[in-house]
């Protein structure tokens, strides 16, 4: 390892002591780990979603449910209803069954990487993070924004996904065993601010002299081509009666799972929906909203019922919930524009 490479832990923890975010999940540099129920909170919250999205979905989860103890007895809807919007909602379930898993334990985080790792819905980097950040483990933590900085500095032309493992061991290679918190947050800060994916900063760069890929840092890392998205269709059916609206309690897994939302017609990422509505009668055009899941685009037709309803659907797995609280219900994104269409159309009226 050529000078310029050994002395990357040092200069990145030199810039870090002054130029760290200040976030409510960590301690500042050089000071001991905070509660590590938070640092999990984040990490879980922070998976492919930007730190201002993040931020207040924090505060309201730790103002609700302070430690992981409160989290684990919480009711599921209700967790399902906080994250709503944040997205990725198998997130929230492996958050609930992670918490479960350490009230089991008597609400102590495991402090290892493998240990973490066995807990639910912790994948590498999450164990990674945690170990590091948490309890000042030596961990190689590699998000995006490490990623791109590793594969910069070492101009790893592999493409990707092929060429992970060789930004895994180069990350390896220059991971502190002091202050490995410090340093997986100080990367992750340095591709945020400085080291970012379009017109990167490199003057301003305090691993500037060792970059290998500077002269060219948009090249780095190499991405495989776009596959197209397919288009999937659908259809969304709102019933309402005397100020209520009916939602239903979608399947614990498969997409959106757990979640509150209006009755569909079954489409997924591999099928449209069949059009069917949940009640026999007289349904009304009432346009559509597009979506963009992970892996698909969804267009998402709206009915609105207008015939009488009584008591209850043809399925009873949901609830009438008044269109005035709607904001409550913790609806998702795609159901939320959905809704807003169909009240938009009934203050039309």
């Amino acid at each position: 390892m050529d000078a310029s490479v050994q002395e990357i832990p040092e200069r990145l923890l030199g810039w870090y002591d002054n130029h760290a975010r200040s976030l409510p999940w960590r301690a500042p540099p050089g000071l001991p780990a905070p509660d590590p129920y938070r640092v999990w909170l984040s990490e879980v919250m922070l998976q492919q979603t930007t730190v201002a999205a993040v931020q207040a979905y924090f505060a309201k989860f730790t103002q609700r449910w302070p430690t992981v103890m409160d989290l684990a007895a919480a009711d599921d809807a209700d967790v399902m209803s906080a994250w709503a919007g944040l997205g990725y909602y198998a997130r929230a379930r492996n958050l609930l069954a992670c918490a479960r898993a350490i009230a089991a334990r008597g609400g102590a985080f495991p402090d290892t990487e493998a240990e973490l790792r066995a807990l639910p819905g912790l994948g590498d980097y999450t164990a990674a993070a945690v170990a590091a950040i948490a309890f000042g483990r030596r961990a190689v933590v590699i998000d995006a924004n490490v990623e791109r900085v590793v594969a910069r500095l070492f101009a790893i032309d592999t493409p990707l996904p092929a060429g992970r493992k060789a930004i895994r061991d180069a990350a390896d290679h220059i991971t502190p065993d002091d202050r490995s918190g410090d340093f997986a947050q100080a990367m992750m800060d340095l591709g945020s601010a400085i080291c970012t994916s379009r017109s990167p900063h490199c003057l301003l760069c305090p691993l500037s002299a060792a970059c290998r890929g500077k002269e060219a840092p948009e090249r780095y890392p190499v991405k495989p081509a776009k596959k197209a998205k397919p288009q999937r269709g659908g259809t969304a059916f709102w019933i309402e009666r005397d100020g209520e609206v009916w939602l239903m309690r979608r399947a614990d897994k498969g997409m959106l799972g757990g979640m509150r939302a209006l009755p569909d017609d079954g489409w997924n990422a591999r099928a449209d929906g069949n059009g069917e509505p949940p009640l026999a009668g007289e349904w009304q055009a009432a346009g559509q909203v597009e979506h963009t899941f992970t892996h698909f685009h969804l267009s998402l037709s709206l009915r609105l019922y207008s015939g009488s309803v009584h008591a209850r659907t043809a399925n009873d797995d949901g609830e009438w919930w008044p269109v005035t609280r709607l904001d409550e219900a913790g609806l998702p994104t795609l159901f939320a524009k959905a809704a807003r269409l169909a009240l938009a159309l009934r203050r039309d009226d």
